[in-house]
């Protein structure tokens, strides 16, 4: 199971920076913080791209923010947002963390919060 998650991880990883690097992000922005609502709406989109390539299963496309804030990690600020799949039969899977920078731009998404 171990290797699943992991390969799943990474799967997450590389897709979502394909998503975000896709045709509506916009290299040029300003690195201005975002507010918890953008970065809700960020997450949710994120969750969206991840569906459309499959890399997760339809039923998240039902859910919604469950909460966010901002973390420190490694002395660094990041957004945390999280959502929960009651659908999901594996209960270590049925909360997904996406983390994003302050100013909205993906870092990661697991199933840890960590």
């Amino acid at each position: 199971m171990k290797f699943k998650e992991l390969i799943l991880g990474f799967t997450l990883t590389i897709f979502s920076m394909m998503a975000v690097a896709g045709g509506g992000h916009n290299h040029g922005h300003s690195h201005s913080p975002v507010n918890q609502k953008a970065a809700n709406a960020i997450a949710t989109k994120i969750i969206a791209s991840f569906i459309k390539q499959k890399t997760l299963d339809k039923s998240w496309a039902s859910t919604t923010v469950s909460s966010s804030e901002k973390k420190t990690f490694n002395s660094k600020q990041e957004w945390v947002v999280s959502f929960i799949n009651e659908k999901v039969s594996d209960a270590e899977k049925r909360k997904l963390y996406v983390f994003l920078t302050l100013s909205g731009d993906y870092i990661a998404a697991n199933y840890t919060g960590k």
